[in-house]
């Protein structure tokens, strides 16, 4: 097993266990446990590959499949024990978007040779699964987050991308890639990173336009 198969893993474990969180936090039954904690670990991946017209990657490998049950079980019989410990979670969400954005940018990549499509999966790849998850719970989506979060993704499938097409070694390009991801998110939820938002202006009255 390579290390971006190793990120894979570890990106959808990490995923699906915030999807059955979002379940223990709507007092679910262990089905909406592991459904959510699928939906949430393979979301971002499925639509990725549905968007580069390739086999859906837990069709090809159902232990993505097992990992998400397994995790949503796990999650099941100690939620009451996570929940107590969620800037934790914070803390793993960020180390799952790190891992896929620079997976998603490195299938981007491979499929299409295009540096523009891997910036895309690899944000696709990240945050897509999260935002179902916060839509399907009825919860505060990761986009309207005050702190920096798709930027993040953005930070580590542009640093793989970069390195790669530079010619460095892929091994070394994804730990480079995550660690930057990592770092940025990891910034924002320590610091508070953000981007300065929209205010909205009042229109002048009709009286005053011409």
């Amino acid at each position: 097993m390579n290390a971006l198969q190793l990120l894979d893993y570890a990106g959808v474990a990490v995923f699906a266990a915030t999807g059955a969180l979002a379940a223990s936090r709507k007092e679910l039954d262990i089905i909406g446990f592991v459904f959510f904690a699928a939906i949430t670990g393979m979301g971002g991946g499925t639509v990725r590959d549905v968007v580069l017209n390739s086999p859906v990657f837990w069709t090809l490998k159902p232990a993505y499949v097992l990992v998400c049950v397994a995790v949503a079980i796990v999650v099941f019989f100690t939620a009451p024990m996570l929940e107590s410990r969620y800037r934790l979670l914070l803390w793993l969400d960020a180390v799952g978007l790190a891992a896929y954005s620079v997976l998603g940018a490195a299938l981007g990549l491979s499929v299409t040779g295009s540096p523009v499509v891997a910036l895309v999966t690899g944000m696709m790849t990240a945050t897509v699964g999260g935002i179902i998850r916060d839509v399907l719970a009825g919860e505060p989506s990761v986009l309207l987050r005050p702190e920096v979060y798709v930027t993040a993704a953005l930070t580590g499938a542009a640093v793989y991308t970069a390195l790669s097409y530079f010619g460095v070694d892929r091994a070394i390009a994804a730990g480079v890639g995550v660690l930057a991801a990592f770092l940025v998110r990891g910034g924002a939820l320590r610091f508070g990173w953000s981007f300065p938002r929209y205010k909205s202006r009042p229109g002048r009255p009709p009286e005053e336009q011409e």
